[in-house]
């Protein structure tokens, strides 16, 4: 198989997925590219005529997924790697945080991700080959206050994506969950969706938290261009792993909540043991 590949990346208007799209077009790799908006989409396909191809579209409207991924497939001749990085953070205490914020961060962090798979895996199966990227967080391995349905969202995203590599191996189809840090992207910015603050019991604890993330926007460790390369890294690997961290942020918070995690079954692992038969 030739070193070059075609990419399908969806959300690269911005962030993660701008950066991989112009680090793979620069790599001479094709790309494939979504965005919601038109303007987006032509100011992307006009990075590399011929090489890169743009097609509006929101990933909540699911219908439109499949004759999208089939026109991408005939364009290119085949999608070698799907790249699901639409997504956006949900920011708010869970009591204040209407179910409509829930319902539209799963519709577009997980079940956006997951119609954009169903629809690459019938031509992946066919030959035998293929690489499903999942752009998830160091929040679907660990969790702090105030963005709960975000957590829930990459949580689900890393379990979705764990369960599947196990069933897509035998077939040649690789699936890895990339869990970035705190990188220089709009997640923190106009990305972020932010419920009210209604109950003044969770100031003491959110208040300092929100502060903190919103002061912290735009100089966060990680670079965007850097966390490209290391994707294009992981793509050329011939045995990829199914998760991957990024950054060392998200190595030493991951690592730590790994250790408290067996802390906490240690201490309990006699009651653990008390329900069998």
């Amino acid at each position: 198989m030739s070193l070059q590949k075609t990419l399908l990346i969806t959300g690269i208007s911005s962030g993660f997925g701008r950066a991989l799209a112009v680090a793979a077009l620069d790599a001479g790799h094709r790309v494939v590219g979504t965005a919601r908006h038109a303007q987006a989409v032509a100011d992307f396909e006009a990075l590399a005529p011929g090489r890169a191809w743009g097609h509006v579209l929101d990933v909540t409207d699911t219908d439109a997924i499949a004759p999208m991924v089939s026109a991408a497939e005939t364009q290119t001749g085949g999608i070698d790697v799907l790249v699901n990085n639409a997504g956006y953070g949900h920011e708010g205490v869970m009591e204040e945080s209407p179910l409509a914020d829930m319902r539209r961060q799963f519709e577009v962090n997980v079940f956006g991700a997951v119609a954009m798979m169903k629809a690459v895996l019938p031509f992946m199966r066919a030959r035998r080959r293929g690489h499903l990227i999942n752009i998830t967080s160091m929040g679907g391995h660990i969790t702090m206050p105030g963005i709960s349905y975000y957590c829930g969202s990459k949580f689900a995203l890393e379990g979705i994506s764990a369960s599947l590599g196990q069933e897509l191996k035998p077939l040649g189809i690789a699936v890895t969950a990339v869990a970035p840090g705190s990188f220089r992207t709009d997640w923190a910015g106009r990305s972020m969706a932010r419920s009210p603050r209604t109950i003044s019991d969770y100031d003491a604890l959110f208040d300092p938290v929100r502060k903190a993330r919103e002061d912290k926007h735009g100089k966060q460790l990680g670079d965007p261009a850097k966390a490209a390369q290391a994707m294009l890294a992981l793509i050329a690997m011939p045995q990829p792993p199914a998760h991957l961290l990024l950054g060392s942020d998200a190595l030493q918070l991951v690592r730590a909540g790994l250790a408290a995690r067996e802390q906490e079954i240690l201490a309990h692992e006699v009651l653990s043991r008390s329900t069998d038969g």
